[in-house]
This record gives structure tokens, C-alpha cells and sequence, in this order.
């Protein structure tokens, strides 16, 4: 079996990779473990643990040279598509950049996958931002809720969804479109909401930040599951569900939704500081739109899978912030 994962140094990749190396470890798998990284420009620090355990490919995704070479030569069984452009934030001032990466770079790969490699099975991952500008009276959420992105983003991977789906009726290419909501958890960078409060109050309670916690807009609810919970959901994925259809991810467990201002009443208790950090919102850290619910009914993948969450809401945020506790720790200057 010869599993390719793009984007392996970044946040869901490096944790795939993990998964992957588990699979051989502790499962007597005989998994050969490809990931693509960008030469110079992929940061290394979230997988210096498994350097040895992976066979790293120079490939960056938007240039179809690259891209053609990388899959003629692995000729992948399974590939996980996990290189995106993610955060939302900078897409209104680099669309082109997002539709670059997100739209552009999943064309090459399934055009390369139709020439080199057409039996190979690609999952692709969507996002709960795609639906946008939704009324607490359309929830929960289903894969008939009408789209109506609010940001380049969701624009861009809802164009990568739909063109997963042409190559899946046009040439019979083995796409796997998930839908998947916010999840959370280690590795994630700071400019992330979540990642960006635990970041913060790691400083803090090292003295190297005031007690102010500086965040963006903080009504918008959502459900949050931990990365790893989501890692094992593709795998499931992978293994038993049928091309082309589109399928929601995420838990739905009461314990584990939440608005962001409620997300940060639960960091401040799990700190060492407590009550003596000051919240503020700032301009800096505010979208142009917002997303107010992003509430799904996830049971028909549930069903299908028989995945469901094993993480509270809890221990994803106090195993995010134990993970920028020990980086700032290690890092100061961070």
C-alpha cells in the first residue's frame, strides 16, 4: 500500500502522518508513508518527529510539473489531500493566492491521479465554512443546506468540492468529498482563533504577554472536534465509504458546543491565571463577515462510519494549551 498525504508538515497532514506511522507500528501494516512538502518555503517543527518514518516529495501543488511527477512516480493506492490554504482570514486580501491553492492545486492533483494513476482513492477535505451566511432557523445543517459563503475561502473550497466531483463523473476518479467542521487541537499556528487564545495565556502565564487576551469577534457557535477524532473519521472514510458522494463531519454532542466568547470563559478557568485576564476584542483580529452557526447533523456519516468523538470540549482545549504552553516554553522569542 502506498499512501501519498499532501500538505504533511501542516496541521491535519502531520497528523495523518502520525495515524499512518501508528497503522505500521502497533497494526503490523506495511504502509509505504509519502508527503509532499514545499522545498524552502514548508516549515518542519510539527513533524521533526517523524522525519524517519516518511518519504518526503519537494512538490508544491500548483505547479502541474511538479505535481505530474510526483504522482507518475508514487503511482499512489490512497491520497489523502490535506494541502490547502486554511485560514480564513488573509482570503480577502489574497483570493487569488486561496483559488491558486485550494481550486488550482486539487486540479492538478486529479488530473495526475486520471493519467498516472486512476484506481488510486483521494479524499478531499471541504469545510463548514462553505455554508456561511446560515439562520439559526435552517440548523442544524445538512448537505442540502443552501451555500452561501460569506469570504474567498469557502468560495474556494466549495470550486475544489465541485471539481472533485466532475473528475469523479467524468472519469470515474475514486473522490471521497467530506464536509468537515471546525476541529481543533496541537500543531494548529496561533493566527487560528483558538490556537491564538492558548497561545496568548501560554505567554502570559510565562510573563511574556500582558494580561490582555486580544481576540476577534466572539459570538459565532460552532462544534468543536479534536483533530485527532477527525483524523481517524478519514480513515474510516478511506477505507468504507463510496466515491463521489458528499459527507459531514463533525461531532454533535451538546458538551462539545459552544460560542468563542464561551470557548474563552473555559481557557481563562483552565489557566493558571484565572480571573485576572482582561479580554478585549480588537479590529486587528475582525473579520469583514462572519459566520454566526456552523451546527451540522453529521449522523448519516456517523452511521455509515461508526465514528463518533472521543475528546469534550475540554480536553481539546486543554491539550491545545498544554501544546503552547510547552512551544512558548521552549521558544520565548516565539
Amino acid at each position: 500500500m502506498r499512501i501519498l498525504v499532501t500538505g504533511g508538515t501542516g496541521f491535519v497532514g502531520s497528523h495523518v502522518l502520525d495515524y499512518l506511522i501508528d497503522l505500521n507500528s502497533n497494526s503490523g501494516s506495511s504502509i509505504e508513508i509519502f508527503a509532499t512538502r514545499r522545498y524552502h518555503l514548508s516549515r518542519r517543527d510539527k513533524v521533526l518527529h517523524l522525519q524517519k518514518n516518511v518519504k518526503w516529495i519537494d512538490c508544491d501543488i500548483t505547479d502541474p510539473i511538479a505535481v505530474n511527477r510526483t504522482i507518475s512516480q508514487i503511482k499512489p493506492d490512497q491520497l489523502f489531500h490535506m494541502a490547502a490554504e486554511s485560514f480564513v482570514s488573509p482570503s480577502w486580501d489574497h483570493p487569488h493566492r486561496y483559488m491558486d491553492v485550494n481550486y488550482n492545486g486539487t486540479v492538478n492533483i486529479l488530473d495526475a491521479l486520471k493519467n498516472f494513476a486512476p484506481d488510486c482513492r483521494i479524499l478531499i477535505p471541504g469545510s463548514g465554512e462553505e455554508y456561511g451566511d446560515i439562520l439559526e432557523s435552517e440548523l442544524p445543517i445538512s448537505d442540502r443546506t443552501p451555500l452561501r459563503p460569506v469570504n474567498p475561502y469557502a468560495v474556494t473550497k466549495i470550486a475544489q468540492d465541485l471539481i472533485s466531483y466532475v473528475y469523479f463523473r467524468s472519469y470515474n476518479l475514486k473522490v471521497l468529498r467530506l464536509r468537515t467542521f471546525n476541529h481543533e487541537g496541537p500543531r494548529r499556528e496561533h493566527y487560528f482563533g483558538i490556537a491564538s487564545y492558548c497561545y496568548q495565556i501560554a505567554k502570559m502565564e510565562h510573563g511574556l504577554q500582558e494580561l490582555k487576551l486580544r481576540v476577534g469577534h466572539t459570538g459565532d457557535k460552532r462544534n468543536f472536534t479534536h483533530v485527532r477524532d477527525i483524523v481517524r473519521a478519514y480513515f474510516l472514510a478511506m477505507e468504507g465509504l463510496e466515491p463521489g458522494d458528499l459527507y459531514l463531519v463533525g461531532t454533535e454532542r451538546d458538551e462539545n458546543i459552544a460560542t468563542f466568547a464561551e470557548v474563552i470563559e473555559r481557557l481563562i478557568k483552565l489557566s493558571t491565571l484565572k480571573g485576572s485576564i482582561q479580554v478585549e476584542q480588537v479590529a486587528e483580529y475582525t473579520r469583514p463577515t462572519s459566520v454566526p452557526y456552523l451546527l451540522a447533523d453529521t449522523s448519516r456519516f456517523s452511521e455509515l462510519t461508526n465514528w463518533s468523538a472521543t475528546y469534550t470540549l475540554d480536553e481539546i482545549l486543554l491539550d491545545t494549551l498544554n501544546y503552547w504552553r510547552e512551544r512558548v516554553k521552549t521558544n520565548p522569542d516565539l
